[in-house]
This record gives C-alpha cells, structure tokens and sequence, in this order.
C-alpha cells in the first residue's frame, strides 16, 4: 500500500477493522488519522514479514521501498513502539 491510496474514498485501508461504508463517512468528514492508518499497515505489513522469517532489519528495508519518504529508524520506532 502507498500513501495516495489512503486518499482515495473507494479504496479501504482499514477494511480488515470497519465497513467500506464507515470508512467512507468517516473519511469525507474528516475524521480518518491518514498518519496513524499508514502506521497501522506498516505494523500489520511488519508483524506479516517477520512471521516468514525475514530479519527485522531486512523486514524495515522492504517497507522502505512502500514508503522512501520515511528514514529506517522511523519505521523501526512505528513497529517497535507501542502504539497509542
């Protein structure tokens, strides 16, 4: 997933958690933390990496390449923090 389809109203990031309808209103009303759904997935996308035996480190390099905007130690702080 990359950051321009937490944008977009057909597409639900959280569709594991609430209804594409929820995700809608909610959406168009302003109510969506884009920062922390894009938190969610790099956790959920880690927590699926690590599962098949990828190193951590190797693991963070290959959410680097969904999201180059972000520092290695950013991601490594969203997986291994807890979140709030």
């Amino acid at each position: 997933m990359n950051i321009n389809n937490l944008h977009n109203e057909t597409d639900n990031p959280l569709s594991d958690l609430i209804a594409d309808e929820v995700y809608d209103v909610l959406n168009k009303n302003g109510l969506i933390n884009h920062k922390s759904v894009r938190d969610y997935h790099i956790r959920i996308t880690f927590k699926k990496l690590r599962a098949t035996k990828i190193a951590a480190g190797d693991a963070i390099d290959k959410i680097r390449q969904q999201y180059p905007y972000l520092q290695f130690d950013t991601i490594r702080k969203i997986v291994y923090q807890p979140h709030k």
